[in-house]
């Protein structure tokens, strides 16, 4: 009995939920699927706003920035990739390297990893493409330009700094301990000349060194008429080691004439200067105690200087050592004193943050004086036939250099790009990621930036989308006729169902 009774009762659920479904598609005027794709046909229409394209609404309006009229989106701007692609031969735009986006080429081949580069072709629309409607794109103010083959040159201006040329700087000092009787050179910055006298020194030590040299001639004199030879040669060997002496402490071959000439030792001998310059630096004073070793002046000749130039990091691909460089200063009108680069120093000042590159100049009149400061000027290296963009049209973020592509029809696609050296014409060189003749966005691109990342995170959250489901699957689904739900038995059907 309690068996009958619950056939009964689920026979009577059947025929009230047959009946509540068929009413629902009678009022609806069609089957699920249809109210659901009319549904997501009316839901795709999107507006955004021409000045701002980052807003995007359901509904028509006036941008909430602007109060500009918003304009209707296309459905295939969003990078859904919904719409089918163009039947026929498709084809190829360019060939990248798998691994490395900024990669591609015109024709087939290896990428640097040695991979296959893949083929790119006109449909294939990827997440990040925009399309904008023409009248967006005119309020927007979008310019484009060409990728094309430029020849690059760069003059770079930059400070100088007047150095000692530093092969000619010298230190004099006394090899021997004593005391300074009189100086001749009382000041910095004065110019000698080779052999002029700077002091006068009294040193015991040279007093007894006279007196052995004196001692050691007369013996010589006295011996060298000897009939013993080896008596003879001692006598010259005695003398020889004396005089070697008194050269070692700087004692000139004039004044050891005048001592054998006249025979009697000088309490002070005088020190010459060893090299012409001018005085850079002064350590000795009249009645000064001067110790073996201890420098007493600095000398350079500043016939000719160095001049360093402070080059900065990004401009360094320019320069190279042998080119041609001018210098100027800001208080002669004249003309520019012409030089090379000599040398470029390998590390980095750590004050400046600059490299020193190293030119060399004559300075007969003494016109460059040290720790002066000039403006120097240097042609640097031309690169010829590089592919370049105008640099505006590049979009730094971080680790990556983007630039946006004109595909035609209001379509814009993103791409990774190396750039190179730019020069001082507003153009930077493009290593990879782009081809010759492309047309690339030079303004309003920071806003295209926004829009393709916005476009491309709603992509990435959307879910993948579903085949479209045939008729034998859509009967399956529902039959009205039968009221049979999946192709079950009307019990399997309510317990699917509860």
């Amino acid at each position: 009995m309690q068996r009958r009774k619950r056939f009964f009762l689920i026979g009577i659920l059947t025929l009230i939920l047959a009946g509540g479904i068929w009413y629902a598609l009678q009022r609806g005027g069609g089957s699920f699927i249809g109210s659901e794709h009319a549904e997501s046909e009316h839901a795709e229409q999107k507006y955004t706003c021409g000045m701002h394209p980052m807003i995007i609404t359901d509904e028509p309006g006036t941008c909430p920035i602007c109060s500009m009229d918003l304009t209707p989106l296309k459905a295939d701007t969003g990078g859904a990739g919904t719409s089918e692609k163009p039947k026929g031969e498709r084809k190829i735009k360019y060939w990248k390297a798998p691994m490395d986006p900024t990669y591609i080429r015109d024709e087939p081949g290896k990428s640097p990893m040695g991979m296959d580069l893949v083929p790119v072709y006109e449909d294939e629309a990827g997440g990040s493409t925009i399309s904008i409607d023409p009248v967006v794109q005119q309020n927007m103010g979008v310019r484009t330009a060409p990728v094309e083959l430029r020849d690059l040159h760069r003059t770079i201006s930059t400070v100088g700094v007047v150095a000692y040329d530093e092969p000619q700087q010298f230190s004099v000092n006394a090899k021997i301990d004593g005391w300074i009787e009189h100086l001749y050179v009382a000041e910095t910055g004065r110019m000698v000349e080779k052999g002029d006298p700077l002091l006068e020194l009294y040193s015991p030590e040279l007093v007894s060194a006279q007196e052995e040299y004196l001692l050691a001639l007369r013996n010589r004199d006295q011996l060298k008429d000897s009939s013993f030879d080896k008596i003879a040669a001692g006598g010259a060997s005695l003398l020889e080691s004396a005089r070697k002496r008194l050269e070692y402490w700087d004692i000139s071959a004039r004044q050891i004439r005048e001592l054998e000439r006249s025979g009697e030792v000088k309490k002070t001998l005088t020190l010459y200067a060893p090299y012409a310059g001018i005085v850079k630096m002064k350590m000795a004073y009249a009645g000064q105690h001067v110790k073996a070793g201890e420098e007493l002046f600095q000398l350079a000749d500043i016939s000719e200087v160095w001049v360093y130039a402070d080059i900065y990091a990004y401009e360094l691909p320019w320069i190279k050592v042998g080119q041609e460089a001018s210098v100027s200063l800001s208080y002669v009108d004249g003309e520019d004193l012409e030089a090379q680069i000599s040398y470029i120093y390998p590390y980095v000042e750590p004050k400046t943050r600059t490299v020193k590159a190293r030119l060399e100049f004559k300075n007969p009149d003494l016109e460059l004086k040290p720790d002066m400061y000039v403006n120097v000027h240097i042609n640097g290296e031309e690169v010829k036939n590089a592919l370049a963009v105008p640099v505006e049209a590049v979009i730094h973020s971080g680790e990556k250099k983007t630039v946006f592509v004109a595909l035609g029809e209001g379509k814009f696609e993103p791409r990774q790009v190396k750039t190179g050296l730019q020069n001082k014409d507003g153009y930077i060189e493009i290593k990879q990621g782009l081809l010759e003749g492309e047309r690339i966005v030079t303004s309003a691109q920071f806003m295209f930036d926004s829009e393709s990342k916005l476009r491309e995170a709603i992509r990435k959250m959307m879910p993948p989308q579903e085949p479209k489901e045939d008729e034998s699957t859509t009967s399956e689904v529902h039959d009205p006729s039968t009221g049979d739900m999946d192709g079950g038995t009307e019990e399997e059907d309510l317990e699917d169902l509860f």
